[in-house]
């Protein structure tokens, strides 16, 4: 695993023009899928459905939520703002009575301290706001890539991170990520700039940060979890991290309440309307029903407690530390209630981790198997986009676009593969552990 402790297994690049030009190329296709092929057909579907179709930025309720709530005194989590909100969305209210109008309501489905972070934007007309949240993200996703390199404390030279940027901006997850303006990408940034500071000794500040990125609690909860109780375990030396993270929430959610009193009630509600409007469903649920997924959820979350959270005497900057905070960060896609795909840029430490480790020629037969089926289902997106790239300057634009859901085919299986790779190397780590005692 990456570290300094060990010699540096860098791939060498022996023609970096090259590399680059492929990953460019990749991008470029997946860019041009989701422009040229993906959003055309949304937009036939959509008409020939008469289904709505507004800004339809995920950025937007909350930030009329926010709105409403600072400058009106109005409840966000209302049915009244929640009308407004779609009216907004997807260019008017929804009709129950019509069949083709989405099922998402769109609601203010988020913790109320979220509105702390929108403040300075409720000034501005929301199409101003859009446009500089959208560069945003792709800065804050293009550091993603940054901090987890310096959490891993993997440097593997300037065209091997030219690429990997453009790759991860260049993924469906993340072009979806930025198109639809999810705040999820605003969390995997949050999320890697917490795992840098505690490589770094910055505990307080990697609380700070982890408590901030709360704002979407499902993708958090387990990682928040893990790194409590690694802090408890050694309160001494690690006590500043749970001063940072617990009075950094306490300030988040005093201020809430003082905002909005009663805001958990209405939060809890927002999460269960959520969940019924959306399905729920996790990639589990999908892969294997409701009762097989759940009962594999329950068992995926028994085995990280006790393989992750066994041994809290790892230091921050101990490579296997690094190794369990992505195969948390994995599991918590696998089992959480909803699999779209910009989440998955919490997959960045499980791919850079997976990359790294390919090139150890010590690594067992089953982990290489793994590790290139999981790259296949990864790169899968990648190559389909260019094959229906190339395709569209050949084919009329309505065949191309026959085939819209061929580069998403892998994308249910995608988080669970790397799952599978990451419990191989940390059952290995822990075997070979267990043999050295």
């Amino acid at each position: 695993m990456p570290s300094n402790h060990h010699p540096a297994l860098k791939p060498t690049v022996r023609e970096p023009v090259r590399l680059l030009a492929v990953a460019a190329c990749l991008c470029f296709s997946m860019w041009f899928y989701v422009a040229e092929i993906l959003v055309p057909h949304q937009i036939a579907d959509a008409a020939a459905h008469q289904r709505p179709r507004g800004n339809l930025s995920d950025l937007y309720p909350r930030w009329l939520g926010a709105r409403e709530l600072w400058q009106k005194g109005r409840n966000p989590y209302s049915p009244e703002v929640t009308r407004d909100i779609q009216a907004g969305y997807y260019g008017r209210p929804l009709d129950a009575q019509r069949p083709g109008d989405p099922g998402d309501q769109q609601g203010f489905a988020y913790p109320v301290y979220v509105t702390f972070l929108l403040i300075p934007t409720l000034a501005q007309p929301f199409e101003v706001v859009r446009v500089g949240f959208t560069w945003l993200l792709v800065a804050l996703t293009g550091m993603s890539v940054l901090f987890w390199l310096r959490a891993l404390r993997w440097r593997p030279g300037w065209a091997v991170t030219t690429a990997l940027l453009l790759l991860t901006l260049g993924s469906f997850g993340g072009l979806q990520g930025v198109k639809l303006q999810q705040l999820s990408l605003v969390v995997a940034a949050l999320l890697a700039a917490c795992a840098a500071l505690l490589v770094g000794g910055q505990l307080f500040a990697a609380g700070v940060v982890l408590a901030i990125a709360t704002i979407k609690p499902q993708l958090v909860v387990l990682l928040a979890l893990f790194l409590t109780q690694w802090a408890l375990r050694e309160w001494h030396t690690r006590r500043t991290f749970l001063y940072g993270f617990g009075l950094t929430l306490a300030a988040l959610c005093l201020g809430a309440q003082w905002l909005l009193p009663g805001w958990l009630s209405d939060f809890g509600q927002a999460l269960h309307q959520y969940q019924r409007y959306t399905g729920g469903e996790s990639r589990l649920d999908v892969l294997l029903g409701p009762v097989g997924g759940k009962l594999l959820a329950g068992a995926i979350v028994v085995w990280i407690a006790f393989a992750c959270f066994q041994d809290g005497k790892l230091s921050g900057d101990d490579p296997r530390f690094m190794l369990r905070i992505a195969t948390i960060l994995a599991a918590t896609l696998v089992v959480m209630p909803n699999f779209a795909p910009y989440n998955e840029l919490v997959l960045l430490p499980c791919v850079l981790l997976m990359v790294y480790e390919f090139g150890d020629p010590g690594r067992s037969a089953i982990f290489r198997l793994s590790a290139c089926l999981a790259g296949f289902l990864l790169a899968w997106g990648w190559l389909a986009a260019l094959a229906l790239t190339i395709a569209s300057f050949f084919t009329p634009a309505a065949t191309v676009q026959r085939a819209w859901a061929v580069p998403l085919w892998s994308e249910l299986v995608i988080a669970p593969a790397f799952l599978l790779v990451l419990a191989i190397l940390l059952t290995q780590a822990c075997t070979a552990r267990s043999n050295v005692h």
